[in-house]
């Protein structure tokens, strides 16, 4: 995904020769690995540093994409100042015909049957339903997605329990004619029932947007980003913690519903699972990586603020740092290409099938071949080749716009 900036947005260290932001690029690498990991790495339950950060891949790197997709959309639309007359009717026209296309990649990579819940139909989706919000501040961006986070999850639980308790989903997937195309759920899986529930994804998206709102260049602004992000972490973990924990019978309503005994490590564990059975009040209290709560989206949001404030902040003052990370930074400038080859190869090369115990060996076979083909990739072109297919996918139909 290109990302042009004028040079007085960042400082020039933090720009690469063909004007991308370096830090956006290395976070976008990051949280390609961190979907490698969770998706073909080891376990949680290996223990030691090593499950500890498999655990921390686990959801909040498909959450740090989200809220990086946001700020793609800003780019897209103009940043710093949105594009108006023709020039803005054209970007609309280029991010609808990009949503279309990840919704039919998404579609794709799924009929592949592997394990791997993709994400790209829902980020296409999410392309089309935030793009009305494109000519708004920072703040007022700020304050919406603030209002979805709040709200947009207990809305999911009421919903999930209708679906659940009533036939009316059913009779919804009969006559939707993306359930008939996909051989899915359709729309109600997009929206309620799927892995990434667009209803409780939409406040990463808006999220980004307001960061890509903010003027980077000016002095301390990445570093009171990063506090904000380090402040919404402890109050989405943090938050979760004291409810699980003060609220009466809360741990015990998780382990019933999910079956398990880890309510004691689901304020910020995945080992809790996704979503149990409708109807269970206390789930909402947890902040697991994919619980769709709003604890869990305050906490993934903070950590996806820090992450990519702490990779701006580091490739604008260090060189060096720059020159070492310049493997992972390749990665994310071809991230769509990226996640497209990872399940492929899944599929190809089937991993799925293999033993756990050669988890960490596929982990490091992905990361590294990944960047190896990424920083050969870049050195010849501007562009992954899958990012040059949207571009030309999205730019001729728009040239014809007046």
């Amino acid at each position: 995904m290109r990302h042009d900036v004028s040079p007085a947005v960042l400082p020039a260290a933090g720009r690469s020769s063909t004007g991308r932001l370096i830090g956006l690029d290395l976070t976008r690498g990051l949280a390609i690995l961190g979907m490698f990991a969770a998706h073909v790495g080891p376990e949680p339950s290996v223990g030691g540093p090593l499950g500890w950060l498999m655990e921390v891949a686990r959801g909040r790197s498909s959450a740090l994409f989200a809220v990086l997709a946001g700020f793609t959309l800003v780019l897209l639309t103009g940043r710093p100042q949105p594009r108006t007359g023709r020039a803005g009717r054209q970007a609309v026209v280029r991010v609808l015909i990009r949503a279309a296309v990840l919704i039919a990649v998404g579609y794709a990579l799924t009929w592949l049957d592997t394990d791997v819940d993709v994400i790209l139909a829902q980020f296409g989706l999410l392309f089309a339903l935030a793009l009305p919000l494109y000519r708004l501040r920072a703040a007022n961006l700020a304050v919406i997605a603030a209002a979805a986070a709040l709200v947009m999850p207990q809305v999911l639980y009421l919903i999930r329990i209708a679906v659940e308790g009533g036939s009316w989903a059913d009779a919804v997937i009969a006559y939707d004619p993306l359930a008939w195309i996909t051989g899915s759920d359709g729309s109600v899986e997009l929206f309620v029932t799927g892995p990434y529930p667009v209803l409780t994804w939409l406040p990463f998206i808006i999220a980004g947007m307001a960061v890509a709102k903010l003027d980077l260049g000016r002095p301390r602004v990445l570093s009171k980003l990063a506090v904000c992000g380090g402040a919404l972490a402890v109050l989405g973990y943090g938050g979760s913690w004291l409810a699980l924990h003060l609220v009466p019978g809360a741990p015990a309503g998780v382990n019933a519903a999910t079956d398990t005994s880890a309510a004691a490590s689901a304020w910020w564990s995945d080992g809790v699972g996704e979503e149990p059975a409708a109807g269970v009040p206390a789930w909402l209290l947890v902040a697991a990586p994919h619980s769709q709560t709003t604890w869990s989206i305050v906490a993934n949001t903070g950590v996806a603020l820090t992450v990519m404030a702490a990779c701006l902040i580091a490739t604008n003052r260090s060189t060096r740092l720059r020159w070492l990370a310049a493997p992972v930074t390749a990665v994310g400038s071809i991230a769509l290409t990226a996640y497209v080859g990872h399940i492929i190869a899944i599929k190809v090369l089937g991993t799925d099938e293999l033993p756990d115990s050669a988890a960490l060996q596929v982990f490091i076979c992905f990361a590294v071949a990944a960047m190896l083909l990424a920083l050969a990739w870049t050195r010849f072109f501007r562009r992954g080749p899958l990012e040059y297919m949207l571009h030309a996918a999205t730019t001729t139909p728009a040239r014809l716009i007046n």
